[in-house]
């Protein structure tokens, strides 16, 4: 660390000073900000070799020792090494220009550094932290070493710490920091040892020595810190940073190599370290915390000191260490604005011109007795990065990504509706496309099929709706479909019963404010039918609303009735509700599991003849409703009524396909690369048309005709090369590599059933075409096609610890602002293999307004960025398919909640519902690790029938029992394992 932090842990918390500079945001001079570091637990200091091609750096990433090493980032190829010996403690490494040689500082010689190593991890496994601080080790000397480590040699040989050394921009010096002139300890006074104990930084001068390390001359020698040195972009001055004596306040001092000729270029009264000449040689950048005492910025000032420093970075927390690139273009610093909120290196295109203008215009100095001459604007140059990870010339491009998703999202497509002839078509397109890449298909054909359920059918001549009252009335027989229907989800059956009308149906509790709604209070329904209003009362507030909407789902409604002993439940849409009085359409909610208890959807005139001997209405009994009037009729037995009625509906089951196909490897093992092909048609209950938007063609663009096209964009990529023996890998400026074949096999799947519970992916897992132990991992794409400001989420991360080192590896040449989330449970098709113990990876660009609506079309998808995901994707899919190297499985228990997800529970348990089963009950394909779930016994397979003594028949009764119990209060489930009933006792956690 060549500005180590020791102070922190020392000092008490300083009130953030008055002084703030106003000004924009961290635009004005960084564009293009990433982060480029994500594996191991942390990683920091940042230095560019003199061509700007690679990057040195410090990281904790080595199992078993807990102390940074030093590594070399390749910028090109994006392949980082360990230069360092990998014992001990390392920091602070350098380039030496004119060489492959470079230097950093390291404890590898200590004969206590495996102690130490040790003793570290187990203060750490004991659950205690200590506050970071950085360790001025005795025994870190500095060496030089090949960039690829080999030849290391030692250039100091002095007891104390030395460290913090960089080459001068010949590569003939080192300037570096020693804590040397302390020793011997004997020499000193006991009031000196005293404080050398209590703090060893007071002790650290500046030094100068020769390439080789002879010829050591001290630069420094007043009292307090003098450390993190470099030379100016001329080789002429070297720029430090001092602390006073107290240990409370640094600045930023330059001088000559000799020592002499001190300046001091800031005096900002607060901790301002770790500066860096721009290679102008114009201006300094460098840390300070004049925000706040844990608030570390950076900040640019001329190199003379002349005037006031301007402020670059406006993120909370720590932005330090900051180095430019040799070219002047590109900025490189350790932060942690990371989403774990650990330091790691980010990268960012640097506006040269933008910061000599800020500090023209910047106020002068006060201190400072005389003017120097004007700054000047001068241009600088770009690095443009290029790296393709099989072939130079890559087939992916912008152009074959937008044909495919507008084939796909075209509207003869129809939305591509599982079981759909635009489905049909679509599945026929991609076989096709596959086939004309040499993709071969993995059985017999392209397609795997599957079963599910696409629908019901009123089953003619089983359905009744017969009221009986007084005369004249007598008996009426009512006319299915005129004047009722069974709803989508009721049980075949019958009922004979009296009537209890139920108002809106609703069970509601108190929460967030709003009281609580029920509609059954003092109102006893069992053994009755129960006939309630749709929807909510249409005259109560926005936020009323919201939280009644949460309980008005017909199938909650029909639970709740069902509970309390209801045998039937009849529906009726109000006169002041939208499509008042009429009876609803028997559409498919997606549900394998009927609702317990005959349910119809009745008319309004139907509903008024059931009223009519109260002499009630039911527009007077829904306005007195509407405004939650107490005085209104709630709920009451409907007088001399009595009704009968059978219930009986036909669930269709069709077939379709996933379209699969294949590339064969060396060995038996595959990687599988997948998206999901299908989307909502004309919408259904996952619709989130707006009004006017009704029943139109949902495209699905984005959702998902974007991660198919990347697909099947690397389908063609991959198939280029099916009957090669070997593929040669170009880098630029770098020898070829050749590469065997594939040594793994890569099987690309497109999923039909995705948008109605994963169904495809899930027929896929549940009947293998090939043993599921051989699939090395899964990588998804689901919705890539909105990027924006460079922002890709990579989810699931946390399934294999081999994917922060692959993200971080091939990130470096493909730029984009990585989202790392670990949590692989999503409400995608990564889900249905994860649980199967295969390491899974999706990519996704985030949602949008568009998301399940008409609106979701061709013209809004950024194929530009759908190009660069697909070729960054081809980097990663090739390492894990030709590295030697399988991904290991990482058990990810519980997970806080990211940005992203679509649970809406407060409660947690952890269990994985199976979507594509159909049963009575909710059967679970598998419970998370560490959840409660797990720990209270659940298993895969278990079909959940009872729950806190509810009834389960189905997941929406499932969900609502769950939503309605109390976090940490254990409740008894009730589940069919193996032909028999278990009961085990779970208790659920708060959802984070």
């Amino acid at each position: 660390m060549r500005t180590p932090l020791s102070f922190l842990a020392a000092l008490v918390l300083l009130a953030a000073p008055a002084w703030a500079q106003t000004g924009p945001e961290e635009g004005r001079f960084l564009s293009n900000t990433r982060q480029l570091t994500f594996e191991g637990k942390r990683a920091g200091e940042g230095y560019f070799s003199p061509d700007g091609n690679r990057i040195c750096f410090q990281s904790e990433r080595e199992e078993g020792n807990p102390f940074y090493q030093i590594y070399v980032l390749d910028l090109l190829s994006g392949d980082t090494a360990r230069v360092s010996p990998g014992t001990g403690k390392t920091t602070c490494s350098f380039f030496q220009p004119g060489t492959s040689r470079m230097l950093f500082a390291s404890t590898h010689l200590d004969p206590e550094a495996a102690a130490k190593q040790k003793a570290e991890l187990e203060f750490r496994a004991s659950g205690k932290t200590r506050r970071y601080s950085w360790d001025y080790d005795e025994t870190y000397e500095i060496f030089s070493a090949n960039q690829d480590g080999t030849d290391l040699k030692r250039l100091t040989n002095s007891p104390g710490y030395d460290a913090e050394a960089s080459y001068s921009p010949d590569g003939k010096q080192i300037v570096f920091c020693s804590m040397r002139g302390a020793f011997p300890a004997e020499k000193r006074s006991p009031e000196d040892r005293a404080r050398f104990e209590r703090d060893p930084a007071y002790y650290g001068d500046i030094y100068l020595m020769n390439a080789d390390g002879s010829d050591v001359r001290r630069l420094t020698t007043a009292p307090g810190y003098d450390g993190g040195p470099f030379f100016s972009p001329d080789g002429q001055r070297i720029i430090w940073r001092h602390f006073a004596e107290s240990g409370m306040v640094a600045d930023v001092f330059t001088m000559k190599l000799d020592g002499s000729d001190k300046q001091r270029v800031t005096d900002f009264q607060t901790m301002s370290w770790a500066p860096y000449f721009h290679p102008s040689g114009k201006y300094v950048i460098f840390t300070s915390n004049k925000l706040g005492f844990e608030n570390f910025e950076l900040f640019i000032v001329d190199a003379a000191g002349t005037k006031q420093p301007v402020r670059v970075t406006y993120t909370d927390g720590f932005d330090g260490l900051p180095v430019f690139s040799p070219d002047g273009a590109r900025l490189c610093w350790t932060t942690n604005r990371t989403a774990d909120k650990t330091s790691q290196l980010f990268l960012a295109k640097w506006n040269h011109e933008a910061a000599l203008a800020a500090l023209a215009a910047a106020p002068p100095r006060a201190d400072y007795p005389v003017k120097t001459g004007e700054l000047t604007k001068e241009g600088g140059s770009e690095l443009v990065l290029s790296h393709g990870p099989r072939t130079a010339a890559s087939s992916i491009s912008k152009e074959s990504l937008s044909r495919i998703v507008h084939w796909l999202a075209a509207p003869e497509r129809e939305g591509r509706a599982t079981g759909t002839p635009g489905a049909q078509a679509s599945a026929e397109y991609l076989a096709d496309e596959l086939k004309k890449a040499g993709v071969q298909p993995l059985g017999e054909s392209y397609f795997l099929p599957f079963e599910f359920r696409a629908g019901e059918k009123v089953i003619d001549g089983k359905n009744l709706l017969k009221l009986t009252t007084a005369e004249p009335v007598g008996e009426k027989v009512f006319k299915v479909h005129e004047q009722y229907r069974p709803l989508a989800f009721t049980e075949n059956g019958e009922a004979d019963a009296e009537v209890v009308f139920a108002g809106y149906g609703l069970s509601a509790p108190e929460a967030a404010g709003q009281p609580r709604y029920n509609s059954y209070d003092g109102l006893e329904v069992k053994g009755k039918i129960v006939l309630f209003f749709r929807y909510v009362p249409e005259g109560v507030e926005q936020a009323r609303r919201a939280h009644l909407n949460r309980y008005a789902g017909l199938r909650y409604k029909v639970m709740m009735a069902r509970e309390r002993g209801a045998v039937g439940v009849l529906v009726v849409t109000g006169p002041n509700s939208p499509g008042a009085g009429e009876v609803l359409a028997i559409g498919n909610d997606g549900s394998n599991a009927d609702s317990g208890l005959p349910a119809l959807s009745i008319d309004g005139q139907t509903a008024e003849a059931l009223l009519a001997p109260s002499g009630k209405s039911l527009k007077d009994l829904q306005t007195g409703l509407d405004t939650e009037n107490p005085h209104a009729a709630g709920g009451f037995v409907l007088p001399k009524v009595k009704v009968k009625l059978a219930a009986a509906v036909e669930h269709l089951r069709k077939t379709d396909r996933n379209v699969v196909g294949m590339i064969k490897g060396e060995t038996d093992e595959y990687v599988v690369v997948g998206a999901h092909y299908d989307h909502l048609g004309r919408g259904g209950s996952s619709s989130l048309a707006k009004s006017g938007e009704e029943k139109q063609i949902h495209p699905g663009a984005d959702d998902n005709a974007s991660g198919s096209a990347v697909v099947l964009a690397l389908a063609r990529e991959f198939g280029r090369y099916p009957y090669l023996d070997h593929v040669v890998i170009k880098t630029p400026g770098q020898p070829d590599v050749v590469s065997k074949q594939t040594q793994r096999g890569i099987i690309f799947c497109f999923w039909s059933g995705e948008e109605m519970g994963l169904l495809g992916s899930a027929a896929f897992v549940g009947q293998p075409p090939v043993p599921l132990e051989k699939i090395a991992a899964y990588i998804n794409f689901d919705m890539v096609g909105r990027l924006r400001e460079d922002k890709l989420s990579m989810q699931a991360v946390g399934s294999s610890k081999l994917w922060r080192k692959e993200l971080e590896k091939r990130n470096v040449a493909a730029g984009f602002s990585l989202a790392l989330q670990d949590d692989p449970y999503l409400p995608t098709d990564v889900t249905s293999f994860y649980p199967k113990r295969i390491p899974v990876l999706n990519f996704f660009t985030g949602a949008h307004e568009d998301y399940h609506r008409p609106s979701d079309t061709p013209d809004k998808v950024n194929y530009e960025g759908m190009e660069r995901i697909a070729k960054f994707a081809e980097a990663i899919i090739s390492d894990v398919a030709y590295g030697a190297e399988r991904p290991d499985y990482a058990r990810v228990e519980k997970i806080e909640k990211e940005g992203g997800s679509r649970d809406t529970l407060r409660a947690y348990l952890g269990s994985i519902p199976d979507y594509t089963q159909e049963v009575k009950g909710v059967k679970l394909q598998g419970v998370r690790g560490g959840s409660p779930a797990e720990k209270g016994g659940l298993q895969g397979g278990d079909v959940i029938v009872e729950f806190a003594g509810q009834k389960i028949a189905n997941i929406y009764d499932y969900t609502y029992a769950l939503d309605a119990v109390k976090i940490g209060t254990p409740v008894k489930i009730t589940v069919e394992r193996g032909g028999k009933r278990v009961e085990v006792t779970v208790t659920p956690e708060a959802r984070k």
